[in-house]
């Protein structure tokens, strides 16, 4: 599922290239992708313009001039292709006054768009009680340790992916993160150090940016919005990694376990 960094490339991408554009047209091809009608959902859309697209956690936000937004969430195989090919996989169509084309894209169909007025994207966000976003400015060190202090029987990868807690990370960058930290990804919130908890924040501050910057981890069907991967699997330490040798120690192998219900891959050397 794209977390932060990929959702975050394909926003900055679709601002480049659709903010400001009218749309003349929407062709809906599979109507259970969408949370209305296809003729009520055409009706709204066609003829307004594209205001601004806004990130929150792992969802896109599509601003409309009239007053309505597209909530989209891309789940596990969802895609944003501008001047795409359409495939099997395309389900709706967004053509736009230059005559330019957006595809939304979804093999398994997991993925949904919502057409929402501005109160109800409001209290929809309000609903899901998402927490603050790791990457704005108000995310400091005193900020982070201060939610920890709630959380102290938490185990801190399934915490760092707990939307509520930090939004828009995931699986891919929760390992990340407890490696870089040098923390078991098992490790109970109330049995870290302050120098571990320093890490921990760094991690979240260095890997996300750094992910965006190489447009992030096509570990699965990711793609950016012009339909190529993202460059940061060559970066990845430990993701992925199992029975090959931690790049850090050299002496011991990647060891994968089960936690949470997530595949969690560690260097049972370098992290305790």
């Amino acid at each position: 599922m794209p977390e932060l960094p990929e959702v975050e490339t394909i926003k900055k991408e679709l601002l480049e290239n659709i903010k400001g554009k009218k749309i003349t047209d929407v062709k809906i091809i599979t109507p259970k992708v969408i949370n209305c009608s296809p003729k009520k959902f055409v009706k709204i859309i066609k003829g307004t313009a594209v205001k601004d697209i806004q990130r929150r956690a792992k969802l896109l936000i599509i601003n409309f001039t009239n007053s309505y937004n597209l909530l989209v969430h891309l789940k596990l195989t969802g895609q944003f292709l501008y001047q795409g090919k359409i495939s099997s996989a395309t389900h709706i169509i967004f053509i736009f006054r230059d005559g330019s084309k957006l595809l939304y894209n979804d093999q398994r169909k997991f993925g949904y768009i919502k057409l929402l007025t501005d109160s109800e994207l409001v209290n929809l966000l309000a609903k899901a009680d998402f927490g603050p976003e790791p990457l704005e400015k108000n995310f400091t060190l005193d900020a982070f340790k201060e939610t920890l202090t709630r959380k102290k029987k938490s185990k801190i990868k399934p915490l760092l992916m707990n939307q509520k807690f930090i939004a828009g990370i995931g699986n891919v960058y929760a390992q990340e993160i407890c490696f870089y930290a040098k923390v078991l990804p098992m490790k109970e919130v109330s049995s870290l150090g302050q120098k571990e908890i320093r890490n921990i924040y760094k991690g979240i501050k260095e890997i996300l940016p750094r992910a965006i910057k190489y447009k992030g981890s096509s570990v699965d069907t990711y793609l950016d919005i012009y339909g190529k991967k993202g460059k940061f699997i060559p970066f990845l330490k430990v993701y992925g990694r199992e029975g090959k040798q931690c790049l850090r120690c050299k002496k011991a192998k990647i060891k994968k376990i089960t936690l949470a219900g997530r595949g969690t891959c560690f260097c049972p050397n370098c992290q305790r």
